[in-house]
């Protein structure tokens, strides 16, 4: 996938279908979108383009980072994505001009796909409705995704953020249709779990949602390699009277300096909450617990 900051960057494509929106979580409704356009361009041989914007229009925080969302992007087979910096010129472009000059002048869409609560420009003024009614004045096709709902609720970012930040992570992960995951990178730490008998990779999540504090069995995406582990959410109650949450995974089986790597944490099972512990021996001890129980969940996960 083409990928491309700025408006001013984009060339012009064959025949482009053009999904737009923040798409943060890249959920059920997203990928219906997405891969309408998508489907639709290799039937045509157009182009599949998504435009997506960033930092969030409603300054919500992110379930995902940008770089993660491109990824997951990516892997619905998009051929370009524009990522247009929400700067202030654009904040008070009116919406009839979003269309005119980006979507038409400079992109010259053909079949733009978008979500029914979908909106843009000034003071949010475009939605649907517009995008419906200049579509016979521009010459370009509109096609409209009502949202979709799982047992009676709107899948919606907003609800998502909501179920992780509760802990809800079952209900997240049918909503978003993969696991709750973070992307983040290996950071030097202070080596406490090597010296308890567990060295931990520190991850310094990109983006803002991540689960409560706890312990869960993980999977891991390591440059492309699939690997399994714990992963620990907390303060170190038993160490300190901290606020600042860490986030750390032990890899089984591996011992590897990754240091400054990128990995994908993805949480497949709640095993228990954080506690402090009145003495060492008995933290380990439950390490220990919690490892094993993390290889018996993985094994037949």
């Amino acid at each position: 996938m083409i990928v491309i900051h700025g408006i001013n960057k984009i060339r012009k494509y064959k025949r482009p279908m053009v999904a737009i929106g923040v798409f943060d979580g890249v959920h059920r409704a997203h990928i219906q979108i997405l891969r309408a356009s998508v489907e639709h361009a290799r039937r045509i041989n157009g182009t599949s383009i998504v435009l997506t914007f960033y930092p969030h229009p409603q300054l919500e925080d992110d379930i995902y980072s940008l770089n993660h969302r491109l990824r997951l992007i990516a892997g619905l087979g998009v051929d370009v994505c524009v990522v247009i910096n929400l700067s202030k010129a654009l904040y008070k472009m009116p919406a009839e001009d979003f269309i005119r000059n980006i979507l038409v002048k400079k992109i010259r869409a053909e079949y733009i796909y978008v979500g029914k609560n979908f909106t843009f420009g000034r003071g949010a003024e475009g939605n649907y409705k517009l995008l419906k009614s200049l579509s016979k004045v521009y010459g370009f096709k509109l096609k409209v995704f009502r949202p979709i709902k799982i047992n009676s609720k709107i899948i919606s970012s907003t609800y998502i953020r909501k179920l992780i930040s509760e802990g809800r992570l079952d209900t997240a992960e049918r909503l978003l249709s993969r696991a709750v995951s973070i992307l983040g990178t290996v950071t030097r730490g202070s080596s406490l779990g090597r010296k308890l008998g567990f060295p931990t990779a520190n991850i310094n999540p990109h983006h803002d949602i991540i689960p409560p504090s706890g312990i869960y069995a993980v999977k891991i995406t390591l440059s492309g390699k699939r690997l399994k582990g714990v992963c620990y959410i907390g303060t170190r109650p038993t160490f300190s009277r901290e606020i600042k949450k860490y986030v750390e995974v032990h890899i089984f089986n591996f011992n590897k300096n990754i240091y400054n790597k990128e990995l994908e944490v993805q949480f497949v099972k709640k095993i228990r909450a954080d506690r402090k512990f009145k003495l060492i021996k008995s933290l380990v001890k439950q390490i220990k617990k919690d490892v094993q129980f993390a290889r018996n969940i993985l094994s037949s996960h």
